[in-house]
């Protein structure tokens, strides 16, 4: 039986019907005083038990502070998006919510949370990275049902990036594996965003009729055409544009789409075959339930998925998760003639095991480049 159930079962209206002369014959008073004393220690009992509860919800009402970990080309978005959830939430609830958000690559964001980073929401570039944190025991199982969209809240594609002129006449995926082209992108064995670079170039193959064996040999080649294989997309960035390695760089659209928005010229292709570049949103359980902001950081989760915040994401150079934002802003996008997903090619689990394990494909490749 719960507290407040127990507390209605005690007749203390018959204390108090009783008239006052009463309360002073004999024993009366210590009776009095013995009832005073449970009334207070029930007071208090309740006190305590209304601020455990309220611990684990917003109805204390009291300032939330939230961690927001994601990786970094989502700031701009977010920048965005988060100040109007704020105000929304204060409307709604009369409660203020702080955001400390943390920028960096997906990898090591991962990395970070599992080493003790304690993220309330990770928004992350592959599902690859929320597996890893849900294998760490602080995401419960099934959190892809817990949103809309397989928990997908952004989504983008990949981009070549040439210079300026497109001298070498790169246009495809195969134009990678020409003599004399040098490319850069980052190490998919430590780089998040080069797993996808190398999916698509792999699955341009595989989702064209072609072979594994077609698929390993174009593969080869581009990675051959690498000089270098930086450690993430920052640095095959600063490779490309501040040290002016190579001909062309595989980059995300979203990217090069922000910084023409921020006035750079930067010349780049988006092959109409592609992969859809899935980025996939949860609620850290075992961290919401320790700070007790799980309302707010489900609420903010499901935030992201209103038209609102997602024409958000497409003025940063995301292609909307929402199909119905995604209708209204097509003509902001190249469109792609044949766009396949991980799930086409067998799921995270298959695709690391097959491509990125010590050993599997990847590794072959480059013991060969």
């Amino acid at each position: 039986m719960r507290l407040w159930q127990k507390i209605t079962q005690l007749k203390t209206p018959y204390l108090w019907s009783q008239p006052l002369s009463s309360w002073f014959q004999a024993g009366s008073l210590k009776r009095f005083v013995s009832l005073f004393l449970v009334g207070v220690s029930l007071s208090v009992a309740i006190a305590a038990c209304s601020r455990g509860n309220n611990n684990n919800t917003a109805a204390n009402k009291g300032d939330v502070d939230l961690t927001l970990v994601s990786f970094a080309v989502t700031k701009a978005a977010h920048d965005k998006i988060i100040p109007k959830f704020v105000e929304q939430w204060k409307k709604e609830h009369n409660q203020n919510v702080t955001f400390k958000p943390s920028y960096g690559g997906s990898g090591s964001q991962t990395r970070a949370v599992i080493d003790g980073l304690e993220a309330d929401v990770v928004h992350l570039a592959l599902a690859l990275d929320t597996k890893k944190i849900e294998k760490a025991g602080l995401i419960q199982p099934g959190w892809e049902q817990e949103a809309p969209e397989e928990g997908i809240v952004s989504k983008s594609v990949a981009a070549i990036v040439t210079r300026e002129g497109n001298p070498k006449g790169i246009k495809t995926w195969a134009d990678l594996a020409k003599p004399g082209v040098k490319v850069i992108t980052a190490n998919p064995k430590t780089s998040g965003g080069a797993r996808w670079n190398f999916l698509a170039l792999w699955g341009s193959v595989t989702k064209t009729g072609g072979d594994e064996n077609k698929a390993l040999d174009l593969s080869t080649k581009v990675i051959k055409n690498a000089p270098v294989l930086p450690r993430d997309a920052r640095e095959a960035s600063d490779a490309f544009f501040k040290q002016g390695q190579g001909d062309a760089l595989i980059n995300y659209e979203n990217e090069m789409i922000l910084a023409k928005q921020n006035g750079q010229n930067v010349p780049y292709v988006v092959p109409d075959v592609n992969i859809s570049i899935d980025n996939p949103i949860a609620v850290v359980d075992k961290n919401v339930d320790k700070h007790g902001t799980r309302e707010v950081a489900e609420a903010f989760v499901k935030y992201l998925y209103t038209p609102e915040a997602q024409r958000e994401f497409a003025k940063a150079g995301f292609r909307p998760a929402d199909p119905t934002v995604a209708k209204e802003v097509e003509k902001e996008f190249p469109p792609i003639k044949n766009l396949f997903t991980v799930k086409d090619l067998g799921g995270w689990d298959k695709v690391q095991k097959q491509f990125f394990d010590d050993g599997a494909v990847f590794d072959k490749i480059q013991a060969k480049a």
